[in-house]
């Protein structure tokens, strides 16, 4: 059964309240073409680089305005909301970079927290400890919808092939992964990453991102994507503000796909083993 995904791509502030407009306007704006599943960018409730601002406003799950928004937005459009994710305060006063997918009736379906961390020092100057503040998460899932069976994974997890490949055995069509690339990985790397994630499990990949310049100061690099079980980018968005895209996702085409090109079938166990350079006699195979 094919169904009709959005990805919506901001530029979140350091104000939740703001953001949480800014989201339902995009979100009402992809129901009104069509879609029935919709996906927000990493954080979409805020970005700050300075944490103790961050944990002055941050709230549990039960009182997050992002996760109320969302769960309304899911019931008062009858659609498939997923915020791609939000800082969550935990009890041992760490923080969560959670995600959450809302049925229909506003209820929670599903929720992941981002597993790998962005620990990084990149040549620019920017520099970033995610594990400093964040609990890591350690758990993937593979949620059974009407329409999909949907992976998820947040941002820097689209550098682990080994997550997405799980999942694919699992049986996952659809692969999320909203983000907040920075500009210069994003410019290098983004795209690829995606579409490699597509092709070599041969399923749908739909990544909302942040993009343009923040409020606190960073920059990140936008271009939204929707990515067939081919390697084709069916809808993208620019690199700065805000935008809806839309694009049709039938979980048909990934059945396609793998009798094509039948390498999760065709895998097996292998074993490493690492040898010296140069052997007696001869030379290394």
């Amino acid at each position: 059964m094919s169904f009709k995904a959005a990805a919506v791509q901001m530029c979140s502030g350091v104000d939740p309240e703001k953001n949480a407009a800014a989201m339902a306007r995009l979100v009402r704006e992809a129901a009104a073409q069509g879609a029935t599943y919709v996906q927000t960018p990493e954080m979409t409730g805020m970005l700050q680089r300075d944490r103790a601002a961050a944990r002055a406003v941050l709230a549990d799950e039960t009182h997050d305005i992002i996760v109320k928004t969302g769960s309304e937005l899911a019931r008062e459009l009858g659609i498939h909301m997923h915020v791609g994710s939000t800082a969550i305060a935990l009890a041992d006063g760490k923080i969560a970079n959670r995600g959450f997918l809302f049925g229909p009736d506003g209820r929670i379906l599903n929720r992941y927290d981002k597993i790998h961390m962005f620990d990084v020092d990149l040549d620019n100057g920017e520099s970033w400890r995610e594990s400093a503040a964040y609990t890591a998460g350690s758990e993937a899932r593979v949620l059974s919808l009407p329409f999909a069976e949907m992976g998820f994974a947040i941002c820097y997890d689209v550098r682990f092939p080994a997550l997405f490949r799980a999942q694919a055995v699992a049986g996952a069509e659809v692969m999320t992964v909203p983000a907040a690339f920075t500009k210069q990985t994003g410019e290098a790397h983004w795209e690829i990453l995606l579409r490699a994630r597509a092709i070599e499990n041969g399923v749908f990949v739909i990544a909302a991102a942040q993009a343009g310049r923040h409020e606190d100061g960073r920059e990140t690099f936008g271009h939204s994507m929707i990515i067939d079980p081919w390697g084709t980018v069916l809808a993208s968005a620019g690199a700065t503000g805000e935008a809806v895209i839309v694009a049709e996702i039938d979980p048909a085409a990934v059945k396609a796909a793998h009798d094509k090109i039948p390498n999760l079938r065709n895998g097996r166990e292998f074993s490493v083993e690492k040898i010296a350079g140069a052997v007696a006699g001869g030379v290394a195979a």
